[in-house]
């Protein structure tokens, strides 16, 4: 198989598992409107995604947007809704049409997809560096502050974050947080989160303080996830990846199916 089929096949994967239940299977609420599902998620958190459009023309894809708007705009509890865009998807005028509606694009991110096998290596850690799963409270709170901090969000943003974590943690799905520590004090974290019914776990959240980057430290947690999505039995790993772990992904195999864009609109 030549480089265009496996990413091809990948892509095929991709949006056959995951783009339908798989992505809001944990939502607290789900409401359908034609292609589109409108999901809140713990943490005052909305997202909007579908498998495909349905062929809908510019002026269809402005009444859903509108539509999806609508929708959030009487669920009190959410105060920021991303709708989660995608290169490879056929959605005449949807990027006018979310700007229109007071939606802000953020950077766009690599969708990456692998075997799990591939990312599941040995890799030496540095001196005094440490790689552990965390789910306590004040472990998760350390993660979610550093994250914030790599990604220049306020302390509050930490605060939100360390509640959303806890909370899918007390689900019981799979769901794991791994740090890696030096000194006791978090310099890395991510998360693993395997999908029910398919074949896929996902790798997200990976941050590094940037003092402690180029050292191995994010490619031994990637490691250590990937080995638990086997124990799991999930074969194929995806992610959405910055251009900071894009590389390092690509590396073991991964390969860049297309391109993921968050347009994100807060109340």
């Amino acid at each position: 198989m030549d480089g265009m089929e496996l990413r091809d096949q990948l892509l095929a994967s991709y949006d056959d598992q995951l783009r339908t239940e798989a992505e809001t299977a944990h939502a607290e609420a789900v409401t359908v409107h034609g292609p589109l599902r409108l999901a809140t998620f713990p943490g005052g958190r909305g997202l909007i995604t579908y498998r495909d459009l349905g062929g809908a023309d510019a002026v269809e894809v402005e009444e859903l947007v509108a539509a999806a708007v609508a929708h959030y705009e009487v669920v009190p509890e959410v105060d920021e809704v991303e709708w989660k865009t995608r290169a490879h998807d056929d959605a005449p005028g949807l990027h006018d049409a979310l700007l229109g509606h007071g939606f802000v694009a953020e950077d766009p991110e690599s969708i990456m997809i692998g075997e799990a096998e591939r990312l599941a290596v040995d890799v030496p850690l540095p001196d005094g560096v440490t790689l552990r799963q965390v789910t306590e409270g004040s472990d998760v709170y350390a993660a979610s502050a550093m994250t914030a901090q790599v990604f220049g969000d306020s302390p509050a943003m930490a605060e939100t974050m360390t509640k959303a974590m806890l909370g899918r943690l007390s689900l019981d799905y799979g769901m794991e947080l791994w740090v890696a520590e030096a000194d006791g004090q978090v310099v890395c974290a991510g998360r693993l989160e395997p999908v029910d019914g398919t074949d896929f776990a996902g790798i997200w959240g990976g941050s590094t303080r940037e003092d402690w980057r180029g050292r191995g430290i994010y490619r031994a947690l990637t490691a250590a996830r990937a080995r638990s999505a086997l124990r799991m039995g999930k074969t194929l790993i995806h992610s959405d990846s910055t251009e900071y772990s894009r590389p390092i992904l690509e590396r073991y195999g991964l390969v860049k199916v297309s391109t993921t864009t968050p347009y994100v609109r807060r109340r």
